[in-house]
């Protein structure tokens, strides 16, 4: 496809269709569709046929019938994107990004993003809106389901390998032709997980060094991957909306980071810099966000409305349009749109790709594999030989274990926790009580009785509690991160009735559970995760599978403790003491300050022994790799895998460094009763940050290297850098 001469033969209101983007619901041939969201966005009837792109559609059928009723009316026969938020699984759902994070294995990240895009894109997806390559610190938000966690490393090698797998990227070369992959589009640029108080869609207040450290290198690394398009983000920055953002969009986004793709607005945004209230109107919102670099308008009608008036009248130049443009076609060029507008969908292929076993079982590894194990007096493993077992809590036959941004899941697919188990053991009894609700204000405790009586006769309990799956997402934050209703006064109760408990947590945020804590004898953390939940549970609870995956996020005591990070700075009046108030330092009178579990933390049935650290030279010079050698021994009967983490600390430098930052980390499985050497590299990159004048530096001095997880060091040794 010659795109110049395409370009050249585009009539400016068809440059600007390229530039729109509507719901699907527009292009349904219904009177609502017709009558409601097209008028509520002010889309002109006559751009409609024009519209370059298309999200939030259902199946291949309705994309297929969308793409044709499109092509039919359009002059140039210009093939629409589709668009989805693909967020963890089509129909197959594979855990949610926020316990993906937990399992530190970018390979399973990638497979699973690989599924995903198989089904998708057999249901005529070409683009999908992630990796969500947002930083969160803060439980309160809603949105830190979709994140990879709290560390900048960690995402960057979680955001890449989203991006490598929904692009089908091997060593050499993205073949988006390919009808198994999607387009990754990295979101939401930049620092919308910082939103203050938690709450969504609000302002982000943050220095130029803390976004630069600590927010964007994920973007860096999902962009430096190949992402073919970037979602700007909702929230202001220094007093700016991100899409009519300059220093973001230009100086950061497009000239330091290089990113020449296409960029989008997110849902409505732009029409939101009115109410934002940077422009005045439509128009100055168009001006604002095209001149900034905002190529697709999604869901409302400045640029519709406006870009061509804006050309007439001098403010913007066609040619600037025609660039614009450009990277759209290139895109759908990219994605062999013009030569298969369809990219063979059809409803018989997609129905067999959506339902291929082979996907339930990848989606099962990953729940086995994102589960945290928070805490186990011992009775972890269960004994498959129980006769006995009793499911008590509002999860232990729930299937709505999905979680947000589940796309085109089906709660009724999903494996609940008594199914796992019953499948699991088929000769053992299983009891299952509801015993309360999950929800805010629920305080009905009328069912405590039958879940007290069938713990009593139980010879184990799983307790299966957690908060609904709308109680995290877009929009949906929370100011009580605790568990809601009377759950926890039923776990009491429960664990009273038998000791032999473990409690298993669904959930889409770190909960703040202190209580829990104390009294439960086993925590398991499953987050939401997935199609293969309840399978995955049971396998884990009765030890047919080993706990592997660490937290990617501080979890804390009280919601005041928000946000709240394993990356924090000395201050100068530091809390010296464990426990308690300590005056005139940096704590809290009615709390401490240590997390309820830090960063990096998670249990195994295996016990690894850390036996030595080791440098193999004290200086590190520049140019050069120093080499860090640890012996690592499974202590146990049982194979497990551990996942080694490696954190680094400046202890002098220019500008204040955190106490600890993960610099390396990596999984490795042992048999039983065996060790392992394993070589943990430094390089002068692994000490760069941003000194007194934004320069990115390694500073010469001394710097202090340990294994274990955030705050726990096990080994230690110190170098210099000269």
């Amino acid at each position: 496809m010659d795109l110049n001469a395409l370009l050249q033969s585009m009539t400016m209101k068809e440059k600007i269709g390229q530039l729109t983007q509507c719901t699907a619901e527009l292009f349904l041939q219904t009177d609502a569709a017709a009558t409601g969201p097209r008028e509520a966005i002010g889309l002109p009837k006559e751009m409609l046929p024009l519209v370059g792109s298309v999200l939030n559609f259902a199946n291949a059928e309705e994309m297929c019938a969308i793409q044709r009723a499109h092509l039919e009316a359009d002059r140039l026969k210009i093939p629409m994107l589709f668009m989805m938020d693909v967020i963890h699984g089509y129909r197959t759902i594979f855990p949610i990004p926020l316990a993906m994070g937990c399992s530190m294995d970018p390979s399973l990240m990638d497979d699973c993003s690989q599924m995903a895009a198989k089904e998708a894109a057999a249901s005529g997806v070409h683009v999908t809106f992630t990796p969500m390559a947002d930083q969160c610190r803060d439980a309160r938000w809603g949105r830190i389901m979709e994140t990879t966690g709290e560390d900048p490393l960690l995402n960057e090698w979680m955001g890449k390998a989203q991006v490598w797998g929904f692009q089908g990227t091997t060593r050499d070369n993205t073949d988006l032709r390919s009808p198994d992959t999607l387009a990754a589009c990295v979101k939401h640029f930049a620092g919308y997980g910082a939103v203050e108080a938690g709450r969504d869609y609000n302002t982000v207040e943050l220095s130029e060094r803390t976004l630069r450290e600590t927010h964007f290198p994920a973007y860096k690394a999902c962009i430096d991957a190949g992402a073919r398009m970037v979602m700007t983000s909702f929230s202001a920055v220094d007093g700016l909306p991100a899409v009519a953002n300059p220093w973001l969009m230009k100086t950061v986004l497009k000239e330091e980071m290089g990113f020449d793709g296409v960029v989008i607005s997110d849902y409505d945004a732009i029409r939101e810099l009115t109410v934002h209230g940077v422009a005045a109107d439509l128009k100055e919102a168009a001006r604002l966000a095209f001149s900034n670099g905002c190529d697709i308008e999604m869901c409302s009608a400045a640029y519709a409305l406006h870009l061509e008036a804006l050309v007439n009248d001098g403010v913007l130049s066609e040619a600037d349009i025609d660039n614009a443009v450009m990277r759209v076609l290139r895109l759908k060029e990219e994605l062999g749109l013009f030569d298969d507008p369809y990219r063979a969908v059809d409803p018989q292929r997609e129905d067999a790709v959506c339902t291929d076993p082979a996907h339930r079982v990848l989606a099962r590894e990953a729940a086995e594999k994102t589960a945290v194990l928070l805490k186990n007096n011992g009775i972890l493993p269960f004994s498959k030989e129980v006769k006995r077992v009793a499911l008590i809590g509002p999860f232990a036959e729930n299937h709505a274990i999905l979680g947000f941004w589940s796309c085109r899941g089906r709660e009724e697919e999903s494996v609940t926790v008594r199914q796992g188990v019953e499948a699991l053991l088929p000769y053992a009894e299983v009891t299952a009580v509801r015993g309360c609700g999950n929800t805010v204000g629920d305080v009905d405790r009328s069912g405590f009785d039958e879940a007290v009586k069938a713990a009593s006769e139980a010879d184990v309990v799983i307790l299966c509690l957690g908060e609904p799956s709308h109680y995290s997402g877009e929009g949906n934050s929370r100011v009580d991160i605790a568990l809601p209703g009377v759950q926890e006064a039923l776990a009491e109760a429960v664990i009273e009735a038998n000791p032999q408990t473990a409690v298993v947590l669904f959930n889409g945020r770190p909960l703040a559970v202190p209580r829990l804590k104390e009294t439960a004898p086993a925590i398991l953390e499953m987050w939401f995760p997935g199609s293969e939940g309840g399978s995955a549970a049971a396998r884990l609870l009765f030890g047919e599978v080993n706990p592997s995956a660490k937290l990617a996020v501080t979890v804390p005591r009280c919601v005041g403790q928000c946000p709240i990070s394993y990356r924090y700075a000395s201050t100068g009046r530091p809390k010296t003491i464990a426990h308690g108030y300590q005056p005139f330092r940096s704590n809290y009178l009615d709390e401490e300050i240590t997390p309820l579990w830090p960063f990096g933390y998670g249990l195994s049935y295996s016990r690894f022994v850390y036996e030595s650290l080791r440098l193999e030279t004290d200086t590190l010079r520049c140019g050069e790799r120093l080499m860090v050698t640890l012996v690592l021994r499974n202590d146990s009967d049982r194979e497990g895998t551990e996942t080694v983490q490696a954190y680094i600390r400046d202890l002098h430098a220019s500008v204040t460094r955190p106490t600890q930052q993960l610099m390396w980390f990596s999984k490795v499985t042992l048999p039983p009763h065996q060790r392992i050497t394993l070589k943990i590299p430094v390089e002068e990159s692994d000490l760069c940050f941003f000194d007194r004048e934004m320069r990115y530096v390694a500073e010469a001095g001394t710097f202090e290297l340990f294994v274990g997880y955030a705050d726990h060091p096990v080994h230690a040794v110190q170098f210099r850098l000269e």
